[in-house]
């Protein structure tokens, strides 16, 4: 992490899904950027807790709260929490909650498993922006976590993921329109990161292939997402709204 001053300065963050991988990067970026970081977690409360420790020692604030994205009652208390700590504003939405849960075929799959997907993906992110446009600030900037997937469909049994994932896409691009000029609106679409995601659902040899397979030859890392969100999140990204950006080493190209 850099300094704490720069184009954050003065401003309030929530990540959701911020204890791990790449919501964890995120929160320290934007730190580093120096936004006030609120950090939701649901399972991982060492890493949100380490960050915030990282945050306040080098003379940032911010707080970690454990909740569930799936429910209204536990977004509530992220946005009341967040208001109590800080300003009561908030600049900056980032929403890495989300997951595969489980790789499935549309054979294999139930409803049910359909329905906790999109649950995860599509509608925590719609309850997280509905939660905090009341506190929103003209200049805002929502950044949301969508996927390569939600461009090429995934990978085996990921069809309920990509699709969720293509949605939170398109969500993106009518709620730019639907909120511009006044709040901005963008996601990334990351590839193979080097992340918790791949560790559990997909096979080394996989992620080797696919690695060398992109021009830049390597997986990525939760810090490079991270740097990416830090620009999108501020005003040095003040004419992009409505994009999904890539990030995936040139294995795809938009």
């Amino acid at each position: 992490m850099g300094d704490f001053t720069g184009e954050l300065d003065g401003k309030t963050a929530i990540v959701t899904g911020g204890g791990r991988d790449i919501g964890r990067a995120c929160a320290l970026e934007l730190a580093a950027a120096g936004a006030a970081v609120a950090i939701n977690y649901h399972s991982s409360s060492d890493g949100a807790d380490s960050a915030v420790a990282d945050i306040v020692s080098n003379g940032g604030r911010a707080f970690a709260l454990q909740g569930d994205m799936t429910k209204d009652s536990d977004v509530a208390a992220l946005i009341d929490r967040t208001g109590s700590e800080f300003t009561g504003k908030v600049d900056v939405l980032v929403h890495v909650t989300g997951g595969l849960v489980a790789r499935k075929t549309m054979a294999e799959m139930d409803l049910d498993h359909w329905n906790h997907v999109m649950d995860l993906n599509v509608t925590s992110f719609v309850r997280a922006i509905k939660a905090v446009l009341p506190h929103m600030t003209d200049g805002g900037s929502i950044v949301g976590l969508a996927s390569q997937a939600g461009r090429d469909g995934g990978g085996p049994g990921a069809v309920a993921y990509a699709a969720s994932k293509g949605a939170v896409m398109t969500m993106t691009r009518g709620l730019a329109k639907e909120l511009g000029p006044d709040i901005r609106v963008n996601s990334i679409c990351p590839g193979m990161i080097d992340t918790d995601f791949h560790n559990i659902f997909t096979k080394p040899e996989v992620r080797t292939h696919v690695a060398n397979a992109t021009p830049l030859k390597r997986e990525g890392t939760s810090q490079d997402v991270a740097e990416l969100v830090r620009f999108l999140a501020s005003d040095r990204a003040a004419f992009i709204t409505g994009a999904n950006v890539d990030i995936n080493g040139g294995m795809l190209f938009s």
